[in-house]
């Protein structure tokens, strides 16, 4: 009789071999693992990060094809925040994507109803918004729900101002929610979260006028005050305050805002301040009255020995002031002791600048090495090479200078001293600045903008990386209003400078940026490189190029005046007068036009840059071409800069302008120059080759 495994093989057919089932398995096996492991370098592929470097194509293929719902939302959201011209795109692109519980779902429902209500469809918004409410009532993307359907539900508004108190959405609910109450709650949220925002000083006037009865509170008053005084009304502070004592906060604002007033004003804030240590030394507040009172170069000596022993003990500040009172004295022990602080920094600086428009090189070289180039930031680091290679060259140790200056050159991003330097080892110079047989590239470059913006949280970094940048801002926002509102870290600065320019307020992103780099000690060089470049943005650049060619003059001139001088901010007004991204004064701004203009067209960008490289073309040809001269006589006139001229500028121009008795222009002029530095080589600079070590 057949065996059971015979029977079964021969009704099949099929003449079996037990012995040949072990390698069909084995092979069998091993083309299901080769199988498995090609599906997962293929779900790889399938899964790589997306970013606004991703071509459209490849975008529009991610989002038909991918096999990952999350990624095909991803590649919905990038479309759309590239489509925002296109209503009707973003709506097709956006349609479903509001599924599941993750924060991007939330992000998609928002988006949505904005866009329906840019389409006029107001019921489709409005369930949007009740959608969005209820699956994410904490999420910052619901800010806008709470904003939108608290116009026929006002609870929803409160709950907002408690929720996202620094959202955009909150503060203008503040500013409605005062014009439509008398209990000028509007106004304190304000205060607190929102000085900024326009119309909110006179909302924080209106509410200290109120009764005091009626009004706010002894500590709403408080916190109107420091608003005030943060937008620079120390008057009107003062007044809100109704005569009660001002606490430390309070007393430390209205300090600050005293002193950029008037003689008497400067008085009055010395006095506050002092108050404000002498009452409370243990304060935080009182650290910082402290570093106010010792700023100044010439610190008032009565003031300093009135400060408390316990607070003058441990403030670097005082410590720095008293050596400049001794003229020198003791400095290195300050130094030395407090090699990581910015007022140390700031005394070194003073102590070394003095001793080279002194001409005494020996001692400037001593100060200038007081404090390892490690522990300063990259642009005080930058100054401080500079200088100590000037000192070595002064002294005729050529080939000292000379590796010190190649040592610059190698390890900082191009600006003002490493022009110096390059200028001092006879290597470059600038070009013509202006002239008909220019040769002007008005391409602008391709410096591969988009970067991560690695800000520690993942909601954040996601957005940026979608292209909502908006969206990013606002969740940043509701982070720093739920953590620690004060957390001014200098890499919080970086983030915050980033998102801030990528939302259009270039004026507060760059210099958020600035005063990182002057916090920022030990990054590496791609750190080094990469926030170099972060504050050489090319707004308006249509505009500018178009000025460039009219007056046959160099954009990277024109970019350097605008950064400095507007920040490329083209509605501001200088305290002077002075309006627009090239900040021209009317009458001159009048003389160059024939008259024909109106301060109202000066704030148009391309009006603005045209007359700006006009206005620059000339004093260039006054000049003679001269770069220091040009860009001093932009800030402080002709006339003041004619009184400045000294054989100096062509022997030590970079001693010159340490001369210049404006401090002001001082400053300007170095900071236009290295920024024309900057622009000029930014298409080239190739500094992080490898990662260099300070």
């Amino acid at each position: 009789m057949a065996s059971p495994q015979n029977a079964r093989s021969f009704c099949s057919g099929v003449i079996a071999n037990p012995l040949r089932g072990f390698p069909l398995l084995g092979g069998t096996a091993l083309l299901s693992l080769a199988a498995i492991l090609a599906g997962q370098e293929l779900l790889r592929a399938q899964l790589k990060q997306l970013t606004p470097k991703i071509s459209q194509t490849e975008l529009w293929r991610v989002y038909r094809w991918s096999i990952d719902p999350q990624q095909r939302r991803e590649a919905a959201l990038l479309l759309a925040a590239k489509s925002k011209d296109s209503p009707l795109r973003r709506q097709r692109l956006l349609a479903g994507q509001g599924w599941g519980s993750s924060p991007l779902a939330a992000v998609a429902l928002k988006l949505q109803a904005q866009n329906s209500k840019r389409l006029g469809e107001k019921s489709k918004a409005n369930q949007l918004w009740e959608s969005l409410l209820k699956r994410f009532p904490n999420a910052a993307a619901t800010a806008d729900a709470y904003y939108y359907l608290g116009r026929q539900q006002p609870e929803l508004r409160k709950q907002l101002l408690k929720l996202q108190p620094a959202h955009p959405a909150a503060l203008e609910s503040a500013i409605e929610l005062d014009a439509s109450s008398n209990q000028h709650q509007g106004a304190i949220h304000l205060s607190r979260w929102g000085i900024h925002r326009p119309g909110t000083a006179e909302l924080l006037r209106s509410a200290c006028n109120a009764p005091f009865k009626d009004g706010p509170s002894a500590k709403e008053r408080q916190d109107l005050a420091i608003g005030l005084a943060k937008l620079g009304d120390s008057k009107a502070a003062l007044s809100c305050l109704e005569e009660q004592p001002a606490k430390p906060a309070a007393a430390l604002a209205i300090g600050q805002a005293l002193l950029r007033g008037d003689k008497e004003q400067k008085l009055q804030a010395e006095s506050l301040l002092l108050q404000l240590a002498q009452e409370n030394p243990e304060a935080k507040e009182s650290i910082e009255a402290a570093n106010l009172l010792s700023e100044p170069l010439h610190p008032n000596a009565a003031l300093l020995e009135a400060l408390p022993p316990s607070l003058a003990e441990r403030s670097p500040s005082v410590a720095s002031a008293r050596v400049r009172l001794q003229d020198g004295e003791k400095a290195e022990s300050v130094l030395q002791r407090w090699p990581d602080n910015p007022a140390s920094w700031q005394l070194q600086w003073d102590l070394a600048r003095e001793a080279l428009l002194k001409g005494q090189w020996r001692e400037a070289k001593s100060v200038l090495k007081s404090i390892p180039t490690k522990k300063l930031p990259e642009p005080l680091a930058a100054r401080q090479q500079f200088w100590i290679g000037f000192t070595a060259a002064k002294q005729g140790r050529n080939q000292e200078a000379k590796q010190i200056w190649e040592k610059l050159l190698k390890s900082h991003p191009s600006g003002y001293y490493t022009w110096r330097a390059q200028a001092r080892l006879g290597q470059a110079d600038l070009p013509e600045l202006s002239g008909e047989q220019l040769s002007i590239s008005n391409s602008k470059p391709e410096l591969g903008e988009w970067t991560p913006i690695e800000s520690g949280d993942e909601l954040v970094d996601t957005l940026w990386r979608l292209g909502l940048t908006t969206d990013a801002w606002e969740t940043w926002l509701n982070l720093r209003s739920e953590t620690d509102r004060t957390s001014d870290t200098p890499n919080n600065r970086v983030v915050e400078g980033r998102l801030k320019m990528a939302v259009g307020d270039y004026w507060t992103g760059l210099s958020q940026l600035w005063r990182a780099s002057l916090r920022l000690v030990g990054e590496d060089c791609q750190t080094r490189q990469f926030l170099h470049r972060s504050q050489h943005p090319y707004r308006f650049w249509p505009a500018i190029a178009k000025a460039s060619r009219s007056n046959d003059i160099r954009p990277e001139l024109l970019l350097a005046i605008a950064k400095q001088e507007s920040r490329f901010s083209p509605g501001v007004k200088s305290p002077a007068g002075a309006v627009g991204l090239m900040q021209l004064m009317p009458e001159t701004a009048a003389e160059l036009s024939d008259g024909s203009l109106n301060k109202e067209e000066l704030l148009n960008p391309q009006t603005n840059s045209k007359l700006g490289a006009l206005y620059l073309t000339s004093l260039l040809k006054q000049w003679q071409g001269n770069p220091w001269l040009t860009v001093a006589s932009y800030n402080a006139g002709p006339g003041a800069v004619t009184k400045w001229l000294t054989a100096e500028l062509k022997e030590d121009p970079e001693l010159w302008v340490e001369r210049i008795p404006y401090p002001e222009t001082r400053i300007y002029t170095k900071k236009v120059l290295g920024n024309l530095w900057s622009y000029l080589r930014i298409r080239s600079e190739e500094l992080c080759k490898t990662r260099l070590k300070r």
